[in-house]
């Protein structure tokens, strides 16, 4: 995969987080110019790395629906808020990206779901509309650890997709680091296409048991 060209910091600004359970953090959120796609993605730094450790980084794709609203058919909000926690403990980044419905977009993303109520999982949704399965690219998060100093990251994902697009883009990866489970009743098929269609991390008894 070529790499990535360069993008630079375009600002900084402190933004103080508070989650509807009353967990609070401070931010230092971060955005940029020169981004390979034009999107207005940012990073938000959390926590402190100590000295000679590697930062903790989610690249978290933007959902409304889960993040804003707190929609039940996705793992999206949970895993918003519990990165957040996670990465103030151990000092890292959270790259908010803005892909919207694994690429395909809002009005799409809903349009996939009225097509699983009528039985197709989220990858097939996507395919009969003619759009791809995961319209991802992480090269402006490449870009963006870069520009912020950062060449190795443990990475929070139970995505191996994108453990491997960062490889590939000439972030090292040491490891990849599970997010917990965040099951409901409007989310078990959703995450159990994620295990079976594109080998996501997540433990299947704990959605099937």
């Amino acid at each position: 995969m070529p790499q990535p060209g360069s993008a630079t910091v375009r600002s900084h600004v402190r933004i103080p987080l508070t989650f509807p359970d009353g967990y609070r953090a401070d931010a230092e959120v971060s955005t940029f110019h020169g981004l390979a796609d034009g999107a207005e993605h940012l990073a938000l730094a959390l926590g402190t790395v100590p000295a000679g450790g590697t930062p903790l980084v989610r690249l978290h794709s933007e959902c409304l629906t889960g993040d804003v609203f707190g929609s039940d058919r996705c793992d999206c909000g949970p895993q918003l808020r519990e990165s957040v926690e996670r990465i103030s403990e151990a000092g890292g980044y959270l790259l908010y990206l803005r892909q919207e419905g694994r690429g395909i977009g809002l009005y799409n993303k809903l349009d996939a779901y009225a097509l699983q109520d009528s039985g197709l999982d989220t990858y097939d949704a996507n395919t009969a509309l003619g759009l791809p399965e995961d319209g991802r690219d992480y090269t402006a998060a490449a870009q963006m650890l870069t520009a912020l100093g950062v060449d190795e990251v443990d990475l929070l994902s139970n995505n191996p997709d994108k453990a491997a697009q960062l490889a590939g883009l000439g972030i090292t990866v040491r490891r990849r680091v599970p997010t917990g489970v965040h099951l409901s009743a409007s989310n078990v098929r959703y995450l159990t296409a994620k295990v079976e269609r594109t080998g996501h991390s997540i433990e299947l008894s704990r959605l099937v048991g």
